[in-house]
């Protein structure tokens, strides 16, 4: 049983992938300031926001349900960073920590959606 969201590695790696995209997105022009540095800023922040929201649900069909919110604002960011290098505001080398991040949250995060599954009895 989880008593606590902050004792979650998929939480603390989420926090660190927020961390990074505000980071990264400080490259961004100044006139992006409410375009995509916001849009990405925002859907960082979602990420360990949904997961610590689910947790605190007390259910695990409501954990499962943020998890998977959490999941879809963690593709935003990924598609976010996409369109911030093809549009030249940040260059791979600078953007390879926040999708090395944005990957490592996606595989934790789906490794305790496949724990709740399975102790709810659903298939995986």
């Amino acid at each position: 049983m989880i008593v606590d969201y902050k004792d979650l590695v998929v939480w603390k790696k989420s926090i660190d992938l927020a961390v990074e995209v505000y980071e990264v997105s400080k490259l961004f022009p100044s006139d992006e300031r409410f375009g995509l540095t916001n849009q990405v800023r925002r859907a960082s922040v979602s990420v360990p926001s949904n997961i610590a929201e689910g947790q605190g649900r007390c259910s695990d069909r409501d954990f499962l349900r943020f998890l998977y919110i959490a999941n879809g604002s963690r593709q935003e960011i990924e598609t976010q960073l996409v369109l911030a290098e093809r549009l030249g505001m940040a260059s791979a080398e600078q953007l390879a920590p926040s999708f090395s991040l944005v990957a490592e949250v996606g595989r934790v995060l789906f490794g305790l959606i496949a724990t709740i599954k399975r102790s709810l009895g659903e298939p995986e």
